[in-house]
């Protein structure tokens, strides 16, 4: 008997142990999602408590029991219960409606702060029964030329109290929209005002134009640092789907957006060419107002439409990334991961694949008082993967310490990795668990822009750290506004266990100098 039962833990322990999942780290709770795709779309629709369509366009925070909800059809719900697991008894209240297209929330100095398409509006409950009694306009003086893509994201509140807002590009204006557009007297482009803008108000109450070139800017986010940076998606002038650190006078890449260059109050002044059909590295040196993404997402591989920006500020309550960003995808129904850093003053970083299986297009992101991370779902119609045309789900880590790559940092010779636990010393030391490719992108006026200039790198591990936690890579070469692609399907952790992901991206703009 006791031989037995010997033959059979030898024989149990020489399987392979199962394949870890995402699921086993972070688990997805349904507190909202229709049981159709087509749900959103009824031309019935009617607000709740029958048939409240929760296409989720902004959330926030209202106390440790309950978080704020906008809709995309013009309405704010109060929903409590929803920390509940599972979250079987949700009560809704209607705080605000009749808003035009709000496309995000903030509680923000006692009150809801929300960009509606032609204005920043604080929404107040001035005698405490949940219900507004107050809409005042904080901010106004964008153009809405009755273009449909012309959407104003916001707002996010950076380090320094101030409030960021979004603005779209309107894509091929008609004649009675060109009405109300500006054009630039040199360049000729033409647009709404401030069209394809980043856009701030201070403490004051003032709005000024900060940064340009932005064509689908459907995120913002500050870092931990309290720096904004917002996302913008693969088309006309953008290569593949980014991620960008918003500051005064930077243009990024969508030339339209310059249509507004010459009115008053604009910071960025002296572009008299746009050098289209070029490598990107030869763009930015004939451009010197253009700057590089902190992070590309090349496309298909990291999401298709990147959306929301949202800061792990839980100090460990999510997991072992905080301090990192998550980035919303709309087209794949997921969430990526972002671990930023600077080198000479500026950002640069890399981006991880993290959660997939949503319900549908994550649109909005906010962190909950017990660190699990409430997701906005709605794909208005347009494509996504998932079941469910629109919702609201609740990320929750399990406890389980996933292993991953959690920093992946530049060197002046190539990347140092950072994981989450120790590995296995001989599996880092071992040059053929690792490949890296990187390429760079065109910068043209065509929509999206393959992989160019693709090229093999040579890499070597040539220091493991004791503890099995870190391993340096040299690389060769090292190619400066490249985005270097790490694939790493031979590191296994002690327990023989493989990465859960085992790619990542770095956008290389700045080499660090030698110590």
């Amino acid at each position: 008997m006791k031989s037995s039962i010997a033959l059979l833990l030898f024989v149990l322990a020489a399987l392979p142990c199962a394949a870890a999942d995402e699921a086993d780290y972070y688990r997805i709770i349904s507190i909202s999602t229709p049981k159709a795709q087509t749900a959103s779309r009824s031309q019935n629709w009617k607000p709740a408590p029958d048939g409240l369509a929760l296409e989720v366009s902004g959330i926030t925070r209202v106390d440790d029991s309950r978080i704020a909800v906008a809709i995309r059809k013009g309405e704010i719900w109060f929903l409590e219960g929803v920390y509940d697991d599972p979250p079987s008894n949700v009560q809704y209240h209607r705080f605000a409606s009749a808003l035009h297209e709000p496309l995000g929330l903030l509680r923000h100095n006692d009150a809801y702060y929300c960009v509606q398409r032609s204005e920043l509006t604080r929404i107040a409950d001035l005698d405490g029964d949940d219900v507004a009694d107050e809409y005042l306009t904080v901010a106004k003086g964008w153009g809405v030329t009755g273009h449909y893509h012309e959407y104003a994201y916001g707002p996010k509140l950076d380090g320094r109290g101030n409030l960021w807002l979004t603005l779209n590009i309107g894509l091929g204006l008609n004649k009675d929209q060109q009405q109300h557009a500006v054009t630039d007297p040199k360049l000729g482009y033409r647009q709404g005002l401030w069209r394809g803008w980043g856009m701030m108000v201070d403490p004051t109450g003032k709005l000024s134009p900060v940064c340009a070139g932005m064509r689908s800017p459907s995120g913002l986010g500050a870092n931990a640092a309290g720096d904004m940076f917002y996302t913008d998606q693969q088309g006309n002038w953008v290569a593949t789907n980014s991620l960008h650190h918003m500051r005064s006078g930077v243009f990024f890449h969508h030339a339209e957006a310059l249509a507004s260059m010459s009115q008053p109050g604009s910071p960025l002044k002296g572009i008299d060419q746009v050098p289209g059909g070029l490598a990107l590295p030869e763009a930015l040196q004939r451009m010197p107002a253009m700057k590089p993404p902190a992070v590309w997402f090349p496309y298909k591989k990291m999401g298709q439409s990147t959306t929301d920006v949202m800061l792990d500020a839980s100090d460990g309550g999510f997991g072992p990334f905080s301090g990192q960003l998550l980035i919303g995808e709309f087209t794949q129904a997921s969430i990526n991961r972002v671990f930023l850093e600077k080198v000479d003053g500026e950002y640069q970083g890399a981006c991880f694949p993290f959660r997939r299986g949503l319900g549908s297009a994550v649109l909005r992101l906010t962190q909950g008082d017990d660190g699990s991370v409430f997701v906005g779902l709605t794909n208005r119609g347009w494509s996504s993967l998932g079941t469910a045309s629109y919702g609201l789900q609740r990320l929750v880590w399990t406890g389980k310490m996933p292993t991953e790559i959690q920093e992946m940092r530049a060197t002046p010779d190539g990347f140092e990795l950072v994981f989450t636990k120790p590995m296995d010393r001989k599996s880092l030391q071992n040059a053929d668990s690792y490949s890296i490719r990187s390429y760079t992108y065109r910068y043209q006026s065509g929509y999206g822009s393959d992989e160019i200039q693709d090229r093999v790198l040579n890499v070597k591990p040539i220091d493991v750290s004791a503890d099995g936690r870190r391993v340096r890579l040299k690389v060769d070469p090292l190619r400066r506004y490249f985005v270097h692609e790490l694939h790493a399907p031979g590191v296994r952790d002690t327990d023989g266990q493989p990465l859960l992901h085992s790619n990542a991206y770095y956008t290389l703009n700045r080499i660090p100098s030698k110590d």
